[in-house]
């Protein structure tokens, strides 16, 4: 399949024998809500995010968490003597420990990290998205050949359209139905209140971050990045950070997907429902 959107209508797409779909937006514009509504026998459900954080960052998140159980001398002692393991519970619903790793800039005493560090744990991030993102084709065929699923939903990460890796759109664009849920202002006021009363770690593009941190040292008289608040850093870029992403979001779904109204996603009661609305965004 090639550029689905240029070859597809709405009566095209209700014919499509094996759909596949990816879900793109903000997080918390329901894509996990709406991809969890679909009937779970029919639809093979992809979290990128999941994927990022099993496969891809497993390794870095158990070691992030592994040196801060280093500095608990009981915890310590049952590691090197290995008499106990850690794991993490990554699930679709539970991402925390993905959150953890990435953690956010400002005072270690207040659990930041150093400008450097952050950097570096956005890279690996950034890489394993990537990666997460091209392994759908693989994961398309895997779960119909395998898993014998005749429908695909890509629920894919906030930060997608942060990744600034044209082939990996191209790539989705050519496998799936690239579906945007654009959010009206009121619910994109929704979610950045939520985002603001609960700060999560998450990524973005280190350009973006090399123009605000500056702008944020100087309106609050501050010497360098360890004297910041995480929680109060954070309040204060999001707001940026989703101005910046939703011309972002738009390019990707103006070249190559469909736009759905994101505050209809509470409406859909089942697949016949997310049919239709993928196919109002067709028409």
């Amino acid at each position: 399949m090639v550029q689905i959107k240029g070859h597809m209508g709405p009566t095209a797409f209700k014919a499509w024998s094996s759909k596949a779909i990816t879900l793109l937006g903000m997080s918390g514009s329901g894509k996990t809500t709406l991809a969890s509504k679909l009937p779970r026998d029919t639809w093979f459900h992809y979290s990128g995010d999941y994927r990022i954080g099993t496969r891809y960052l497993d390794e870095p998140i158990l070691d992030n968490i592994k040196r801060e159980a280093m500095k608990v001398p009981f915890l310590a002692d049952l590691l090197r003597s290995d008499s106990m393991y850690i794991c993490h519970n990554i699930t679709i619903n539970n991402l925390t420990p993905i959150a953890s790793f990435l953690g956010m800039i400002g005072d270690p005493e207040l659990g930041g990290l150093s400008v450097a560090e952050f950097k570096r744990r956005q890279v690996l991030h950034r890489s394993a998205e990537i990666a997460a993102m091209y392994d759908v084709r693989e994961f398309i065929q895997k779960s119909s050949q395998t898993y014998g699923y005749p429908n695909f939903i890509n629920d894919a990460g906030g930060s997608l359209c942060e990744l600034d890796e044209p082939d990996v759109i191209r790539q989705l664009a050519e496998d799936t139905l690239i579906l945007y849920l654009k959010p009206s202002e009121a619910l994109l006021n929704q979610i950045i209140e939520r985002s603001l009363m609960a700060p999560k770690p998450m990524y973005y593009q280190e350009s973006f971050l090399d123009h605000v941190l500056p702008l944020y040292l100087a309106e609050n008289n501050l010497d360098g990045p360890e004297q910041i608040d995480p929680g109060e850093y954070f309040r204060w870029m999001f707001p940026l950070l989703v101005e910046h992403r939703l011309p972002l979001y738009e390019a990707i779904a103006q070249e190559y997907g469909v736009v759905v109204e994101a505050d209809r996603v509470d409406d859909i009661k089942g697949e016949d429902d997310f049919l239709e609305l993928v196919a109002t965004g067709l028409g």
